[in-house]
């Protein structure tokens, strides 16, 4: 599939990838395994930029006794190739621990060991990838009228370079979501760096953090600030009487099959929203049930020995917060009553969740190409290529962001291996379809000679 344009000075790679998370090394590894594999002619040349200067993936919610809400076997390959030599059991394999692995019994790993999964995986094709690039721009390049391949441009420390793509794959993806009006500050954090933020208090006696939110992090968070921290109490505060269960049932988990991907995508625009109505509780603002009795039983139990540091603002939720060098005042009020709580914390934990990065947000001019539908979001192809006008004859593919057209496993690890084989077979047949077109004209046997 590589080639170089007639006067090229340096050859168009036939995809680009910005960002290199889960998503994206799932894609490297796709294409490793199939250039291992392919004629000359089929080979894909890559290259990845990620910003970070080392792959990392939410470190900052890597609680040492967080465990994965989705099976091992959803790994980065195995629903795509369950011979490949980049699964979890291969890594388990490489670690030692494949038969204490087996012995524990357990489809869910530690978060952390899966994490280190993840950079074992990344570091196999780290010759794809460049870290500390951060993707600044791009540029379409056009030719006879026809964006024939587009201009990345990648700033690192040795300042900005332009790389040719025929392809993107956008894998930038979520950003901390902070309530409206809500700056992040030294004790105003996000849960997204908790670990990192917790450390800067070492040495000091907190006596109160409030966290506020009503899933699975924030549940993880009054968890662990409860064990991290003796002496001090801790408040979560939601809107709700309780945290709700995860629904994590065999029939329920249907939503995450790859199938559903296709029904989801065929589905008319009101059953996609039933649908998402009906299986949110899978995924959205939910908690395990484990966790959830966990955190009960020890409430429960401070009550009985009269030493209670959890406490549940419940059917509640967190009107101000005044940050001040010494302490941050949070004011919590009751949706019931209207009364106001003041809460003089040291810390206040937003676990509010996150929100897709604008897909089309580097692309400038690119985006002019792009088509949306009637809400106005960038519409999708079913192998996850952005719907273009005929003038760009690139493909933009995303991971991530596509929700209103793939459905709930958008962003997830769910269905990244199986995502990442259909964006390899678009490229693909996109690409052959391409040179075997080239070869019609060049023959004289296109449609105009018959």
């Amino acid at each position: 599939m590589s080639r170089v344009l007639p006067g090229d000075a340096t050859p168009v790679h036939d995809l680009i990838g910005i960002g290199f998370g889960p998503s994206n090394v799932a894609m490297a590894i796709a294409i490793g395994e199939h250039n291992a594999q392919a004629g000359d002619q089929e080979v894909i040349t890559a290259r990845f930029f990620e910003q970070q200067p080392s792959f990392g993936w939410h470190r900052g919610m890597l609680i040492d006794d967080a465990t994965m809400q989705v099976s091992f076997l959803k790994d980065l390959v195995t629903l795509r190739n369950p011979a490949s030599e980049f699964s979890f059991l291969c890594y388990l394999k490489s670690k030692g621990r494949l038969i204490d692995f087996i012995n524990h019994k357990n489809l869910f790993p530690l978060r952390v060991e899966f994490h280190d999964y993840f950079e074992w995986a990344a570091a196999q094709v780290g010759d794809m990838v460049s870290y500390g690039h951060e993707v600044v721009g791009v540029t379409p390049a056009v030719r006879d009228g026809a964006v024939e391949h587009l201009e990345v441009t990648v700033r690192s420390g040795e300042g900005l370079i332009v790389h040719r793509a025929r392809n993107l794959v956008i894998g930038t993806g979520l950003r901390p979501l902070m309530p409206e009006g809500v700056e992040r500050g030294d004790r105003v954090w996000h849960n997204s760096e908790l670990l990192a933020r917790v450390d800067e208090l070492e040495g000091t006696a907190p006596s109160r953090f409030v966290v506020v939110g009503a899933g699975q992090s924030a549940a993880e968070n009054v968890a662990y600030l409860h064990r991290r921290f003796p002496e001090a109490e801790i408040c979560a505060v939601f809107s709700r009487y309780g945290y709700s269960p995860a629904d994590d049932s065999s029939f329920a988990n249907r939503i995450f099959d790859p199938g559903a991907v296709d029904e989801y995508f065929a589905a008319p625009e009101n059953v996609k929203r039933r649908l998402m109505d009906y299986h949110g509780n899978t995924n959205y603002s939910v908690v395990d049930i484990d966790l959830i009795d966990d955190l009960y039983r020890q409430m429960y139990r401070e009550q009985v020995l009269g030493t209670e540091r959890l406490r549940f603002l419940n059917v509640s939720r967190l009107t101000d917060v005044k940050e001040t060098p010494a302490k941050v005042r949070a004011t919590v009020t009751s949706l019931v009553t209207g009364d106001e709580t003041p809460l003089d914390a040291d810390v206040v934990v937003f676990a509010t969740g996150y929100s897709p990065a604008d897909p089309l947000g580097l692309l400038g001019e690119v985006a002019d190409h792009c088509l949306r539908d009637d809400a106005g979001r960038v519409r999708v192809e079913r192998d996850y290529r952005v719907a273009t006008d005929p003038r760009l004859r690139c493909g933009i593919y995303l991971q991530g962001g596509t929700e209103h057209t793939h459905g709930i496993t958008s962003s997830l690890l769910s269905n990244t291996a199986v995502r990442v084989g259909e964006i390899l077979d678009s490229l693909l047949d996109r690409g052959l379809r391409s040179a075997a077109g080239a070869r019609t004209v060049a023959d004289g046997t296109g449609s105009a000679a018959r």
